[in-house]
């Protein structure tokens, strides 16, 4: 699959695209999943414009099919992957030389494994944030061992003295003095080398700032992304200016699809960790500064009218991670028109629909949906139908169609 940037955006058009991509899988049984090639290679290509040269990681949780993270790191601007696992990363470091584990681990196995092997202690890179999480690679390893390479991961939560404490809750690491004492400690310690650093923003690159009928939260949003800005720059624009006096980093990764602009305008940065947006999910249809093509969508049957006017699809309940809102549901893509019933909602083995379109839904008719987010969509399937040129030009196989369950 070659990801050459398509000079056409068909997707703008619904009426013509959905039902393109219905004649090109016709011939397929739903539940059934499509990769759009030509929406896919817009979405890496307006990545890497909004980046602004600064090199792209595919984040591979957001993707979780290889097929795609092959294609997509083909392209000049995107280098390395960031894995969600350990065996996720050793998996992929069997072919992909640069692989960041972008959570700690305690996989033991996976510790054994990466210390005992010269090319994968060279290709897979840790994620830690305490003293811990180096004396339990080292309960397993022991001192014979390959030298383990790991990142230092920084917290870019935004305290806010209005608003309180912004952003996820990951590494304690919060400033210079805690990563220069955390710094010391690794290149100090035999069998560790200290080769980066991480601060993923997720209150800047995961939070939509224009949320559909919000017009006050979309302004509280900019009011927190200008600031959290503003402020992380500095602090981490500090720390690893402190670091680079303990340890030569060989990357500083920050952002995710969201924020690429505002993360690439950090100096500090060397790379950004990024992939919900190759796929394009229907959570990140509310921002102001970029629209992602539905690059990734699955497709579901009608097999019963319960009244004239409904129909109903044989399965439905992916629902995503995170806070549990209407917002997790898979967007009921095309026809339009079309409504969950409240009381049933996206159902594990029926999805009751209504709605103007609904009424005109036969048994055997099918209906697109997207999903919430980027690769938990992948999760649900063996394989994508991948579609370019009206018609399906190979298929490929998920983590799941290839045995593996990460996580």
């Amino acid at each position: 699959m070659k990801l050459d940037n398509p000079t056409a955006q068909p997707w703008l058009q619904p009426s013509t695209y959905w039902p393109e991509l219905s004649a090109a899988t016709a011939a397929l049984d739903t539940p059934f999943g499509v990769v759009s090639v030509p929406a896919l290679a817009y979405n890496a290509h307006d990545m890497l414009r909004r980046a602004n040269g600064t090199t792209i990681r595919v984040a591979s949780k957001s993707v979780r099919v290889r097929g795609v993270i092959d294609a997509v790191l083909e392209l000049p601007g995107y280098h390395g992957v960031l894995a969600y696992t350990l065996p996720e990363a050793l998996w992929l470091a069997e072919t992909i030389d640069d692989v960041v584990v972008g959570y700690p681990t305690v996989d033991r196995a996976g510790i054994e494994a990466l210390g005992r092997s010269e090319k994968l202690a060279r290709r897979v890179t840790l994620m830690v944030d305490s003293v811990e999480q180096l004396d339990l690679v080292d309960s397993v390893l022991g001192a014979h061992r390959e030298t383990i390479r790991v990142a230092l991961e920084l917290n870019a939560s935004w305290r806010s003295k209005v608003l309180g404490y912004l952003g996820v809750y990951r590494s304690p690491v919060q400033g210079v003095a805690d990563a220069v004492a955390l710094a010391r400690a690794i290149v100090s310690r035999p069998g560790f080398q200290l080769v980066g650093m991480m601060a993923y923003e997720a209150q800047i690159a995961g939070v939509v700032n224009r949320p559909t009928g919000k017009p006050i939260l979309a302004r509280t949003v900019d009011y927190v992304q200008r600031n959290s800005t503003t402020e992380l720059h500095e602090r981490r624009g500090a720390v690893v200016a402190a670091l680079r006096e303990l340890a030569d980093l060989e990357f500083v990764n920050g952002g995710g699809t969201g924020s690429l602009e505002r993360t690439a305008s950090d100096p500090s940065v060397t790379e950004i960790a990024a992939g919900s947006g190759l796929f394009g999910p229907h959570l990140f249809d509310g921002y102001s500064h970029f629209q992602p093509a539905p690059a990734a969508a699955f497709s579901l049957s009608v097999v019963r009218k319960p009244t004239p006017d409904m129909a109903t699809l044989l399965g439905g309940g992916w629902i995503a991670s995170g806070p549990p809102a209407p917002d997790r549901m898979p967007q009921l893509a095309y026809p339009e028109g079309l409504e969950y019933v409240a009381r049933e909602a996206a159902g594990e083995v029926q999805s009751p629909l209504k709605g103007r379109a609904a009424a005109a839904l036969a048994v055997g008719d099918r209906v697109w949906l997207r999903h919430t987010k980027a690769g938990e969509l992948s999760e649900h399937l063996n394989e994508f139908a991948v579609v370019d040129g009206g018609r399906i030009v190979e298929t490929l196989p998920t983590y799941r169609g290839e045995g593996k369950a990460f996580l």
